[in-house]
């Protein structure tokens, strides 16, 4: 009985452990980081597909 709650407790740490870090990682990347791409290019790239 004691082995299947530690193992629901590790296993519900790991998916919150899971969780946290895709939040993390999420709040470090740039919003937008392909709007400089598409000014960079030379090429008259189209930007805007919704006509």
């Amino acid at each position: 009985m004691l082995a299947r709650r530690f193992t629901i407790v590790c296993l519900l740490m790991s998916l919150f452990g899971m969780f946290f870090a895709i939040l993390v990682a999420e709040a470090g990347r740039p919003a937008r980081s392909w709007d400089e791409a598409t000014r960079i290019c030379g090429f008259g790239c189209p930007t805007n597909f919704r006509h």
